[in-house]
């Protein structure tokens, strides 16, 4: 299948290096490979750049790694950073545990459209059988579903072309989601005053409505396998909750603490850059 525009994936990672394995080799498994793929390393150990050299040299298109230091959760950064040196015109954004579909690449790309961001869909592999899942046709993944290893057999049912058009926050993960990098750009990314896990997609979203973008699902393509993992420590759950209700009500479109830090956040003292 041929798309006529270049695609950076953009993955983040933590520490997961074994699961990074797994996802980075599917990625070179694509029926449509991206124009490059960025790992965003939110502060991993040696190990994880070990991965990301060794897949490199095997890859069959563009690697780029970019870190900063593990100063706790700070997601919303280490994409920010991603997306500054990518060179796609189109980014699709992923995590370090999820494992995509070999159409995944191809079915992000051809449900590409101008004026709308793309929500994809994910299957939950159990605790059970995440250190070794892999996956070789759908009657596997069936299998898989009636053991009760995967959730949400129905979406192994393959509709490529069928969109539904969504509104609202509800939903909203970043593990698999796709917009255009200038989209992006013009909402000044994502908001690094989120640190600690949670709602920093939510308020990314909030304000592509704001700023005109609307919402495509994809139920049935573009599907992906988040992998078991502990769940992330909430403390900051709270904060996080405020500032996106801070910027629903606000009704504007750029974050003040993003891809450019701009001084008017302190002026009118409305969040603090970490």
């Amino acid at each position: 299948m041929t798309v006529q525009m270049t695609i950076t994936v953009i993955i983040t990672t933590y520490n997961a290096p074994s699961y990074l394995c797994r996802v980075l080799y599917a990625y070179s498994q694509q029926t449509l490979f991206p124009t490059e793929l960025i790992v965003a390393d939110d502060g991993s150990t040696a190990d994880t750049g070990t991965v990301i050299d060794e897949f490199s040299r095997m890859a069959p298109f563009p690697i780029k790694h970019v870190w900063h230091e593990d100063l706790g959760f700070r997601v919303a950064k280490i994409r920010n950073e991603a997306i500054k040196v990518s060179q796609g015109e189109y980014l699709i954004f992923s995590d370090g545990d999820c494992i995509p579909h070999r159409d995944f690449v191809a079915d992000h790309g051809a449900r590409a459209k101008s004026g709308y961001f793309v929500q994809g869909t994910r299957m939950l592999v159990g605790r059970l059988v995440s250190d070794t899942f892999s996956f070789t046709s759908r009657l596997n993944l069936l299998g898989h579903c009636l053991a009760r290893n995967i959730s949400g057999a129905h979406h192994l049912l393959r509709i490529p072309w069928f969109t539904l058009e969504k509104h609202g926050l509800r939903g909203i993960k970043t593990c698999n989601f796709a917009l255009h990098r200038d989209v992006a750009i013009a909402v000044n990314g994502f908001n690094e005053a989120f640190v600690g896990w949670g709602r920093e997609d939510s308020e990314f979203v909030a304000r592509l409505f704001v700023y005109g973008i609307k919402r495509h699902d994809l139920p049935f393509s573009a599907l992906l396998f988040h992998l078991w993992h502990p769940a992330n420590n909430r403390d900051n759950l709270a904060e996080n909750d405020r500032i996106l209700v801070e910027t629903v009500v606000s009704q504007t479109f750029r974050c003040s603490c993003g891809i450019v830090t701009e001084t008017i956040a302190v002026e009118n003292n409305q969040e603090t850059c970490p």
